[in-house]
């Protein structure tokens, strides 16, 4: 499994094009939300992504300090295809995630806006909820912060 990490300007046209069907294609249409996908958060982030079998099988979007939050780096936009969930590769990715985010920015907490449901799935991660229900594009959220160990 060969995980890659790329600044905006170091992708392909080829990746970049699909790490941004895997993301329109989950985030827009199947969970049914209609937003501003490419944002200018994109051009001051890293990229960590998997390809398999010419497919963004796995993506997440590594944000540096005081881009979504004061302060805190984040981690965004966290994906895994449809065509390869069940394989743990969204804890993969997130360990992946953590591990760059803790490495790059030592000195900042790593705050994630998660869906409500998958909150349980960011505590084994080690991430702590700090806020009250939220709904962003009509979905439930919540602010979770990395406990650094």
């Amino acid at each position: 499994m060969n995980w890659v990490i790329k600044s905006f300007d170091d992708l392909s046209a080829k990746e970049l094009y699909r790490i941004l069907q895997v993301r329109i294609d989950v985030f827009m249409l199947e969970q049914n939300c209609l937003y501003p996908e490419c944002d200018d958060k994109d051009l001051k982030s890293k990229h960590l992504f998997l390809m398999e079998q010419d497919q963004c099988a796995a993506y997440a979007r590594l944000l540096p300090p005081d881009v979504s939050y004061p302060n805190c780096s984040s981690i965004g936009r966290v994906v895994v295809h449809p065509n390869f969930r069940k394989q743990q590769l969204g804890q993969q990715l997130m360990k992946e995630a953590i591990q760059y985010q803790k490495n790059a920015y030592p000195n900042h907490t790593i705050r994630i806006s998660a869906q409500l449901y998958l909150q349980a799935f960011y505590e084994n991660l080690g991430f702590v909820r700090e806020s009250d229900v939220y709904l962003e594009d009509d979905i439930p959220h919540v602010e979770m912060a990395f406990a650094s160990s």
